[in-house]
């Protein structure tokens, strides 16, 4: 069986993802997650795992360092990455939603141009593009929340899980432009050159998630 490498997002899929392998046999021993090494393996030595940024997992997969990657759908929206993506996952479920203070108004007939703070630049470029909303778009790392709320934007575009977050610093969603879950997308030429292997483990995963809990 041909071996795979897979890069997983570092974070809140993470512990998702090595839950969905050891269903499937997939084991990585404990001391190796638990440590700080960015290169782990399975106890069989045949899959080994790149722990990457998920923003970096569609990069490292598109490029050929790693055959295979679990990231957002969001990740792979705003990279257009040239990858594959045989299985949706079904974890890691998130909005990618524009947000502003309560009660606003309609800013997008008051305005001239909308500022729109994000980590989003193309999704959000795209989805008010579509609409004919002109927007001065800001792009930021984190604490996107703050921007509204400091006069830096007037609208945000972020990913929003339970949305506690912008509810206690005074936002709300004001519109959904897509749901995301967990992905695994493949190399294009992986696919082929190792379709066995890949497609084996897509089986396998595909049968853990729809397997009755």
């Amino acid at each position: 069986m041909a071996k795979l490498t897979i890069a997983l997002a570092k974070g809140r899929l993470q512990d998702e993802a090595m839950k969905a392998f050891h269903q499937v046999g997939i084991i990585v021993a404990p001391q190796e997650l638990s440590s700080r090494r960015l290169l782990i393996t399975d106890e069989k030595q045949l899959y080994h795992f790149i722990l990457v940024k998920p923003t970096d997992v569609p990069v490292y997969v598109e490029h050929g360092i790693a055959d295979l990657g679990i990231c957002g759908q969001d990740v792979i929206l705003e990279s257009i990455a040239d990858v594959h993506q045989p299985l949706d996952l079904g974890f890691g479920y998130c909005r990618i939603a524009v947000a502003g203070k309560k009660h606003e108004t309609n800013l997008t007939k008051e305005l001239s141009v909308l500022r729109v703070a994000t980590k989003y630049p193309r999704i959000a470029a795209n989805y008010f593009q579509q609409r004919g909303v002109p927007v001065e778009l800001i792009k930021l790392s984190g604490s996107i929340e703050l921007a509204p709320l400091l006069g830096l934007a007037d609208r945000i575009v972020d990913l929003v899980e339970t949305g506690r977050t912008l509810i206690e610093n005074g936002l709300e969603i004001k519109e959904i432009i897509s749901e995301t879950t967990a992905r695994l997308i493949a190399n294009r030429a992986s696919f082929q050159l190792k379709r066995a292997a890949i497609l084996e483990l897509v089986d396998l995963l595909a049968q853990a998630i729809n397997k009755p809990k």
